[in-house]
Parts: structure tokens; C-alpha cells; sequence
């Protein structure tokens, strides 16, 4: 791979994690309903970008980089649950 390729790479990746997702999207992603993400947005459980708005209903969005990171510890823990199981 030439130098070119591995910077637009990396500059893909960052580009990347800095994506912002909507709550339905990341609903999607997580497979819960747009109301739970809401709530874990609310309780701090997952950290959102708050954008004006008109109407009652709050407009959130949420990093692709925070979306990872929280799929990555989950991954992570349930890895150590199956080994923990088997010792």
C-alpha cells in the first residue's frame, strides 16, 4: 500500500468516528427502540450532541466514535463473561 493510500485511509477513519448518527439510526444499529435511546441519552448513559430546535421533542446526535466505543466495551465484557464461564 503507498503512503497515499494509507492517509486517505486513515483521513476515511477519522472522517469516520466523527460521523454524527440520528437517534433512529443509532436505533437501528442497536436494535432498541428510538424511545430507549432517548432515555440513555437523558440519564447519561449515552453521550449526545444536542442541536436547536422548534418543536417540544429535543433534537439529538450521537458520535459514530461513542456508538463504537460502547459496542467495543459491550463486545469486550461479554468476551470476558464466556471465559470466566469456561475456567
Amino acid at each position: 500500500m503507498t503512503s497515499k493510500q494509507v492517509a486517505s485511509r486513515r483521513s476515511n477513519q477519522e472522517q469516520n468516528s466523527n460521523d454524527l448518527l440520528t437517534v433512529q439510526e443509532v436505533a437501528d444499529i442497536l436494535r432498541v427502540d428510538s424511545t430507549t435511546v432517548r432515555r440513555w441519552v437523558k440519564q447519561g448513559v449515552l453521550e449526545a450532541i444536542v442541536l436547536p430546535h422548534l418543536n417540544d421533542r429535543q433534537v439529538f446526535r450521537i458520535r459514530r466514535e461513542t456508538l463504537d466505543n460502547i459496542l467495543e466495551e459491550s463486545t469486550e465484557s461479554a468476551h470476558l463473561e464466556r471465559q470466566i464461564k469456561i475456567v
